[in-house]
């Protein structure tokens, strides 16, 4: 793995200078270590496994390269295991339109499987989606689709992984593997509503594969502090840490999760300019900042901040959070210091951002999204991997051996169903 990300930039301009095709391996905006690690994991593997590639393998981290340094434990992660920032590639750093007007680009998703608005052009390009969120658009041949309902794609990737020549899994890249699930999955806790069972077998697979693996409560341990380590960001980069945005033809909302106890968040000196300066500068009226801490048992707990200086806005998306039924939040309110900033505890510490989401988008569509059926906005159904709404992982994670993974697997690698005769 090692040598592979290090040959990518090098790969990178050959290519272009010769006029070949560069297969771009490509994660979600929020590019955090599931889909670093997803692209980079998955290049690797296509790199080694494909006959006679033609083409250059670039896995491509989704952001600026200046925003590299507010991903705190994707740094730690690959520099505690010898990967260099300077031999990643980030999307500021490749044309990834010129390369398709060129015919040269082809693109695999990892960690999402819809483009945004500003990349429709590249849609074309797409050939393979590897996805564990609920599928919104069907995508036809000869695009290949791998989506399914597990913790973490770094999972599926594994999968995958493992279903190739033996000598492909390295150490480097199983460690990677394995620290992105154990701190997706939140240390493979059913109390934390993310783990399946494939996830807990994928993690048993790479520790078998590799026992010299650290403890998982090491790994986990050593990731989740350096995710929440906010020692010297400002605020800005605190929201921008991990931003997502939601926009209708009325209002754009930005939506972070910010890593910081919401009543000592809401007491930073200067939050109140911080929030109307963040929210101008990109054009968005209003903010919805998503804390989350965990006790010693990996258990989650959330709050939320809804801020917007226009007050219809900031009621709307109020109500939609406090009225939510799919799933409910079990929203308390709190006290906060700002009038236009609206505090709760949110009871239902399972619901995730994957699950708020929906119901923001519903606010904002209500608010006068643009018509027609393919731009009506229902929220998508509930993951199974969740433990809201009856799930079946409710009350502990089933047993499922990693055999049962990779026959499953070898299963859908032929094209057989899962359960028919052998």
């Amino acid at each position: 793995m090692e040598r592979f990300v290090m040959g990518n930039r090098a790969a990178l301009q050959d290519h272009i200078q010769q006029h070949q095709e560069i297969h771009v391996v490509m994660g979600n905006e929020a590019c955090d270590l599931d889909s670093t690690v997803s692209a980079l994991a998955l290049a690797y593997f296509l790199a080694q496994t494909t006959p006679a590639p033609k083409a250059a393998f670039v896995p491509v981290l989704n952001i600026p390269r200046a925003d590299f340094a507010l991903r705190t434990e994707t740094t730690f992660l690959l520099r505690d295991r010898g990967i260099p920032a300077s031999s990643l590639v980030f999307r500021d750093e490749i044309d990834l339109g010129g390369l398709h007007h060129a015919g040269l680009l082809s693109l695999t998703l990892v960690d999402h499987h819809v483009l945004p608005g500003a990349d429709a052009a590249l849609e074309e390009a797409v050939v393979e989606v590897l996805d564990h969120r609920p599928l919104e658009r069907a995508r036809g041949p000869p695009c290949q689709v791998t989506v399914e309902p597990v913790g973490s794609c770094a999972t599926l990737v594994t999968e995958r992984i493992l279903q190739g020549p033996p000598g492909v899994l390295d150490r480097t890249t199983a460690a990677l593997l394995h620290g992105t699930i154990l701190l997706d999955c939140i240390n493979l806790s059913p109390a934390a509503g993310k783990v399946t069972p494939r996830d807990v077998a994928c993690v048993s697979l790479l520790e078998e594969r590799f026992p010299e693996l650290p403890a998982r409560d090491a790994v986990f341990g050593a990731l989740q502090a350096a995710k929440f380590d906010v020692t010297g960001l400002t605020t800005e980069q605190m929201l921008r840490k991990d931003l997502k945005v939601l926009s209708s033809d009325e209002a754009v909302v930005g939506i972070s999760g910010v890593f910081e106890d919401l009543e000592t968040f809401l007491l930073r000196p200067g939050l109140l300019q911080d929030l109307e300066a963040f929210c101008q500068a990109r054009g968005y009226a209003g903010l919805v900042a998503m804390t989350v801490s965990f006790n010693e048992h990996h258990e989650p707990t959330r709050k939320l901040a809804v801020y917007s200086a226009q007050e219809p806005l900031r009621s709307t998306l109020c109500r939609a959070l406090e009225e939510a039924t799919a799933p409910s939040l079990l929203l308390r309110a709190l006290p906060s210091p700002w009038p236009s900033v609206a505090a709760y505890a949110q009871g239902n510490a399972v619901a995730t951002r994957k699950k708020v989401l929906p119901i923001l988008r519903a606010a904002l569509g209500g608010l006068g999204a643009a018509g027609g059926p393919e731009e009506e906005v229902v929220p998508p159904p509930t993951p199974m991997n969740s433990l809201v709404e009856e799930c079946p992982l409710a009350q502990a994670v089933p047993p499922l051996c990693p055999q049962d993974v990779l026959e499953r697997v070898s299963r859908i690698a032929v094209g057989q169903p899962p359960g028919s005769p052998k």
